[in-house]
């Protein structure tokens, strides 16, 4: 059972039933896990500098087991997320999406 604990700067309105669905279908996919399975918490408005700013920024921490145990894998997972992120956020890529994948 896949756990998405997404953190962000960004106001609650960002993140939208819509939103969620396509981070569950996004991730679900990139992780090869039935999106019925994913579980997912967002903690938006936050407090946050990441490199020494405020600017919006996201963290991302997933934990799916068998997912997440290799760096080739976690590469690739990470690069389709973190395009879906700054995409649907409108983070620019100088801004710190950190994700984290947990075996």
């Amino acid at each position: 059972m896949p756990f998405l604990d997404l953190q962000s700067n960004l106001p609650a309105q960002l993140f939208s039933e819509d939103f969620l669905k396509k981070l569950v279908s996004v991730t679900a996919a990139a992780l090869g896990k039935p999106e019925d399975r994913m579980h997912v918490v967002v903690h938006p408005g936050l407090p946050m500098i990441i490199k020494g700013s405020c600017a919006p920024c996201a963290i991302l921490s997933v934990s799916a087991i068998g997912a997440t145990d290799s760096a080739e894998k976690n590469k690739d997972h990470s690069a389709k997320i973190f395009s879906f992120l700054t995409s649907e956020l409108n983070l620019t890529e100088d801004r710190d999406v950190s994700i984290n994948l947990i075996n």
